[in-house]
């Protein structure tokens, strides 16, 4: 594929696991077309994924059949076991108003899981949260009013407050494609509020159409870490996927929130973390250019795991230490 002007380099402290991508169509036993955008926890000494399956009619062919959430669950966090059916399907969820179910992030608090995910509704986008149990059933415990998707909730509570990132979808307000990301706070995972703005558009050297919440945060020494995706767009780019026009390009950027408010930003990493550079992120897929981090563990080591959809086709892991993503984010 031609490239995507102007250039964007992953940040050279950032390692792609060298037999990427880690899920795949391949490998889930039940029908299967794309596979990305997973939430990743550790969870009951598992590494947990849930991972999002669109069915397509056919590889290469856009019409949707249906969409799953897959469950899969690992001893070393690269090697996964797929469970041989579906977490969730889009026919236990689809009722006259809701039409699609998609895009888990998954948070473990106080030795819960929990999960945000986004719905499509015949009026509008909404993000739920909801509480895993048994692996094998969620309880939704609260859905937003239209538009807001790709929340992602804090590990432990902060002030009393339960906390999540989020990013609402305000199209008269800020024009299309001009989204940003937001905090809020509940009393009880149900009643969100106390928002304020976290990051905006313009504060991204690397974005121009888009910012929002990608993995759940870590909480570090310094403060909390946590990725973001970031979109821009040329409308002279033309076919990169499927798609007659994809002319957007997904990257991951990093930054460090504060302990206390962590609607507060003390650092941010100026230059992507992680840009669209192997063959299954820019050749490859139904939306090529797309690098979208859904998962980030920090392990006892100091490295942190970063879990990315590639080309909203396959799943991938990516690694740091997280000595070198603070120095990243406070660096001037």
């Amino acid at each position: 594929m031609p490239k995507v002007f102007p250039e964007l380099k992953s940040s050279p402290i950032i390692k792609r696991y060298e037999n990427n991508p880690i899920l795949s169509r391949h490998d889930v036993p039940y029908e299967a077309t794309l596979v990305y955008n997973a939430g990743v926890a550790k969870y009951e000494g598992k590494y947990v994924m849930i991972f999002r399956d669109d069915v397509r009619t056919a590889y290469g062919e856009l019409k949707l059949k249906g969409i799953h959430l897959g469950l899969a669950t690992s001893d070393d966090g690269i090697h996964w076991n797929v469970s041989p059916k579906p977490f969730l399907t889009q026919e236990q969820v689809q009722t006259e108003e809701i039409e699609r179910f998609y895009d888990p992030r998954l948070t473990v608090i106080d030795g819960e899981l929990y999960m945000c995910f986004a719905i499509d509704t015949k009026h509008g986008l909404r993000g739920g949260i909801g509480k895993i149990h048994d692996l094998d059933r969620l309880e939704i415990l609260s859905m937003t009013v239209p538009d807001n998707r790709n929340m992602v909730l804090f590990p432990e509570k902060i002030g009393g407050m339960y906390a999540r990132l989020e990013r609402p979808m305000p199209i008269y307000s800020r024009g299309k494609d001009r989204f940003d990301t937001w905090f809020s706070a509940s009393p009880d995972l149900k009643f969100w509020g106390e928002s304020r703005l976290v990051l905006g558009v313009e504060n991204v050297p690397f974005a121009n159409d888009k910012v929002g919440p990608a993995a759940p945060p870590v909480k570090t020494e310094k403060g909390w870490l946590t990725t973001f995706h970031a979109v821009d767009i040329d409308y002279s780019r033309g076919k990169n996927g499927w798609e007659e026009k994809w002319q957007k390009r997904y990257t991951a950027g990093i930054m460090l929130l504060d302990k206390e408010d962590p609607s507060k930003i003390i650092g941010m990493y100026k230059e992507p973390l992680l840009s669209p550079e192997t063959e299954y992120e820019v050749d490859e897929g139904i939306r090529q250019n797309v690098i979208f981090p859904g998962g980030m563990i920090l392990e006892d080591s100091g490295e942190v795991k970063i879990y990315y959809g590639a080309a909203d086709t396959v799943e991938c892991v990516a690694m740091a230490h997280v000595d070198d993503l603070l120095k990243l984010c406070l660096e001037k």
